[in-house]
């Protein structure tokens, strides 16, 4: 037995070992993303449906494997047509809607790279973007048309804006008009597996955000981990929705192409995220497999505390990602919700690489058995990847100390990983810096640090611009913030570091109070209380401050740094009236 616990199962963590021994990449030289997401089950079963569609108005519609090849092929004629040629870049504008899809395998087919855009970006985003990657055409909906006529007059390569929905006539093609004039037959390009399908843009705090360019073959890179990340998906009834934005890899490659790619059925919900209606939207459909941002779970836990009793929910599998989940999101999913939350790791510029995997039986009998998620941690390498934590100077850290997260260009077997993207675009410095080696022989490094233990578990500890040090203790936000979460006075939170002149910095936490529940130093006490009761004393915020809501990337990730900065603005005005 080991210190302090029960032994380990050991059946479950050979079974982790065996996947890793003898799985095996397969790439072949030729591949296109649009072939095996659409072509390929159009023909085989059209029938199919690929994509429930509902609008939050009410407005509702299915489509299958045959409407997305057929629409997709009219589209690809069409930007043909508008002079798209092979590499060119086309941007994408729109939310979770049969178009976008239709747009992306379109623009794959063409041997073109698709450039999704959130509809949430403003002028100014959206011109640095359109400009930097030298879009020539673009293709947007009512949710974005205004702020990309905006944009537009700064973006000389952008030669034609093609408008879908209800932005019609407020471009210069409209959708329905230039697919009803093309031919519903298109023959796609040939592409390589090597070759660039999809640009980026990372949702970065500091810097200009870089354009990650993603081959085709990524998406064979991240199958490992949506299958395992997914119990054993596909199975034969099995339903996808996810709120995560199809302009972000969370949304194209970690739901919307995965599902295509198994010939499944995913829900596209044109409308903002709410804890209940995403509760009856997954009863409605039957969803038997989300991804939900922690964010999106602690919004639904406290909402609805005790969800299966008013909603007949079919979850078989749900994948959390973009912060750590914590403990107390993790027990409510598995009390609340009936099933084992499976954290997953990755970023955009090599995604899919850590996570969980829960156990699957099949109509068979026959048992999928996965490896036990340890709530708090990341969890251990999805097959087919060569994970690590690493110091500076690029070495393995010994088991429990903390380094930087980082994927080895090559796998177990020595053979090259296809999760990886190409480079950022018009970047080699920031390509280069990712890096941590020989170029065919490296370490990738994703800036996230974390602990690996004995057992090959990861347990986050933040951004390596996240953990800071305050009266020499080193913190790492998420558990604190976690803790935090857990009083049910909070519906979310975030920890920085507070300036201080004598220790340097202490923890401050900004706080969003849950519904009910009102500001003051009574509630400020409490929570200290709470903090200092269950973490190291160091650990509890010396300073709280409520706040309306915390500033978000579009991809739900709080961005801690804008908090930080406005803490050494804050200190600095200070030092200056003294």
């Amino acid at each position: 037995m080991r210190p302090g616990g029960p032994p380990p199962d050991t059946r479950r963590m050979d079974h982790h070992a065996a996947l890793h021994a003898g799985f095996r990449w397969h790439v072949p030289e030729h591949f296109n993303i649009a072939e095996v997401c659409a072509a390929r089950w159009a023909r085989e079963r059209p029938g199919s449906v690929a994509i429930r569609y509902e609008h939050e108005d009410g407005r509702a519609a299915r489509f299958t494997y045959a409407d997305l090849q057929a629409n997709a092929n009219r589209l690809s004629n069409a930007l043909r047509r508008l002079g798209v040629q092979r590499g060119d870049r086309v941007a994408i504008v729109m939310p979770q809607r049969f178009e976008t899809a239709v747009a992306n395998i379109a623009v794959a087919q063409l041997g073109a790279v698709a450039m999704p855009l959130s509809m949430l970006f403003g002028p100014d985003a959206l011109e640095y973007r359109l400009q930097h990657s030298e879009a020539v055409v673009a293709i947007v909906d009512e949710s974005a048309i205004a702020n990309l006529r905006d944009a537009r007059p700064q973006c000389a390569a952008l030669r034609h804006v093609i408008a879908a929905g209800e932005a019609a006539g407020k471009g210069d093609l409209d959708w329905a008009a230039a697919l009803e004039a093309e031919r519903a037959e298109f023959t796609a390009v040939k592409t390589k597996a090597d070759e660039a399908a999809v640009l980026i843009y990372t949702s970065g705090t500091t810097g200009p955000p870089k354009g990650a360019l993603i081959p085709h073959r990524a998406l064979i890179g991240n199958l490992t981990g949506f299958v395992c990340s997914q119990n054993w998906f596909p199975q034969d009834d099995a339903v996808f929705w996810s709120p995560a934005d199809w302009a972000w890899t969370g949304g194209l490659m970690d739901a919307l192409l995965p599902t295509l790619y198994f010939g499944g059925q995913i829900v596209a919900f044109q409308g903002r995220f709410g804890a209940e209606r995403a509760l009856e939207l997954m009863a409605r459909h039957g969803v038997t497999h989300t991804f939900l941002f922690p964010t999106a779970l602690k919004a639904m836990m406290k909402a609805v505390p005790a969800p299966r009793e008013r909603y007949p929910l079919r979850l078989r599998a749900i994948m959390s990602a973009g912060e750590a989940v914590g403990d107390a999101v993790f027990a409510w999913c598995r009390d609340a919700l009936g099933v084992t939350v499976n954290e997953m790791f990755g970023q955009t510029e090599i995604n899919y690489i850590v996570g969980n995997c829960g156990r699957f039986v099949d109509e068979q009998g026959r048992e999928h058995p996965g490896w036990p998620a340890r709530p708090g941690s990341m969890g251990r390498a999805y097959p087919g990847h060569r994970i690590a934590v690493i110091d500076d100077e690029g070495r393995e850290c010994p088991r429990g100390t903390p380094g930087d997260v980082a994927v080895h260009r090559l796998d177990v077997h020595g053979h090259p990983d296809p999760v990886f993207f190409l480079g950022y675009w018009k970047n080699d410095e920031a390509t280069r810096a990712k890096f941590t080696g020989d170029p065919a022989n490296s370490w990738c490094r994703t800036g996230d640090t974390a602990v690996m233990d004995e057992d090959g578990y990861l347990w986050y500890q933040g951004r390596s611009d996240d953990v800071f040090k305050a009266a020499g203790y080193r913190i790492g936000p998420s558990e604190v913030e976690n803790c935090l979460v857990k009083h049910p006075a909070v519906a979310n939170a975030a920890v920085v570091p507070k300036p201080d002149k004598e220790r340097g910095a202490v923890v401050k936490a900004y706080v969003v109070l849950a519904p009910g529940f009102a500001p003051g130093e009574t509630l400020v006490e409490e929570l200290q209380r709470h903090v200092r009761g269950k973490l190291a004393p160091y650990e509890y915020p010396k300073e709280i401050e409520f706040i309306a809501a915390l500033p978000m990337t579009t991809t739900g990730k709080v961005q801690r740094k804008v908090l930080r900065l406005q803490e050494e603005e804050r200190a600095r005005t200070a030092a200056g009236a003294h």
